[in-house]
């Protein structure tokens, strides 16, 4: 089997992930390309050294630039934050390597449309991280949707709300910037699922708010929290609703999707399963049920051979990771690749400029 070099910048929540993933993808999915886990870049040398020595790095460094121009990587994951994603996404092409870029794929719409055309150009492996849509629960709704299983779509109702900034007391770096607000960091992945289960989105009218103007004694820049109405190309109608403090709420990424025959429901606080409703069979037989996931959906079986028994986070990097290898050693563009960042962008400054304009937008404006 051939080996590729991997290089992780970034150590912590999501390097952590992307290093446990690759270090394992191999031996869940039996892949053509094998993983080595040859470089991590952290903020100082001390902290590379940590990672290299946890998660089984080759080598560590404290400098990106030293991993990307590095023969031996050859293909790079991005998990450092937002503002960093553009500068080490354009020197990782320039250098011929493949990217794996987490979410957002910018920390603004232009970063997004320079890193899209930079990826299209090279033409490399590109994908963004949006991994909540690839369980194999998320994955079968979208199956159930292609075969009209619930007839034409015509509403979708969707969220992404935690409470993990509901204390006003607490602040920091999660507090200040647009790009680390609730619209920066939680909406693009509903936007994503959005996407992925209606096909694009025309228009919207949204709006976005702050709900603890001040935290730890400086003023908030972001919001946290927004909804939108939206209208889909399909001719669907929708609704989203995205926060950081909604008391209760620890994985909130949800929807319900209704459609003339039937309606499909899903909470990823119980990801190994699926709801689904069709009008099929007599009235009075008709209701909800409840699929636990299995061998039987997607990217299921390379986990567990017992139904019911479920996959966790991880495993959905994981199944990320088979997907970004799959990328390279087939040469093909594997979904979300940047265009689809890019996509997520455009509706995240069109909800921005709704808001501001208390009006609907076209999202082909931006």
């Amino acid at each position: 089997m051939a080996e590729i070099g991997i290089g992780i910048v970034g150590g912590g929540y999501m390097g952590k992930a992307h290093s446990v993933a690759f270090a394992a993808v191999a031996s869940v999915f039996d892949t053509d390309l094998r993983p080595r886990l040859e470089m991590i870049a952290a903020s100082s040398p001390e902290t590379a050294e940590k990672y290299r020595a946890m998660y089984g790095f080759a080598r560590g460094t404290d400098d990106w630039c030293t991993l990307v121009n590095d023969p031996k990587v050859e293909a790079i994951v991005i998990a450092s934050p937002q503002s960093t994603h553009r500068e080490i996404a354009l020197a990782a092409f320039a250098q011929g390597k493949h990217v794996l870029c987490e979410k957002p794929l910018g920390a603004s719409l232009d970063d997004s449309i320079v890193m899209h055309n930079a990826a299209d150009a090279s033409g490399l492996a590109n994908m963004v991280g949006f991994n909540y849509i690839r369980t194999p629960a998320s994955q079968y709704a979208r199956q159930l949707l292609a075969e009209g299983r619930i007839g034409d779509i015509v509403y979708f109702r969707g969220e992404n709300t935690e409470d993990f900034f509901a204390d006003p007391n607490v602040g920091g770096w999660r507090a200040q910037g647009q790009a680390n607000g609730t619209m920066g960091d939680l909406a693009p992945h509903m936007i994503n699922a959005a996407h992925a289960l209606m096909g694009p989105i025309d228009s919207l009218c949204a709006s976005v708010e702050t709900v603890h103007k001040t935290r730890d004694g400086a003023p908030v820049t972001n919001d946290d929290q927004a909804q939108m109405m939206c209208r889909f190309a399909n001719g669907a109608q929708g609704h989203m609703f995205f926060s950081r403090v909604a008391v209760g709420r620890k994985m909130g990424y949800a929807y319900e999707i209704h459609g003339t025959k039937g309606h499909i429901r899903f909470d990823q606080e119980d990801q190994n399963a699926i709801w689904l409703y069709t009008t099929e069979g007599p009235e009075a037989e008709r209701g909800f049920r409840k699929i636990l996931t299995g061998p039987a959906h997607p990217d299921y079986l390379p986990f567990c051979q017992g139904p019911g028994h479920g996959t966790g986070y991880q495993d959905q990097i994981i199944i990320e990771a088979k997907d970004f290898l799959t990328a390279i050693s087939e040469k093909r563009a594997v979904w979300p690749t940047f265009a689809e960042g890019l996509a997520v962008n455009r509706i995240i400054t069109a909800v921005h400029d709704s808001s501001v304009k208390n009006a609907w937008v076209n999202v082909a404006d931006y």
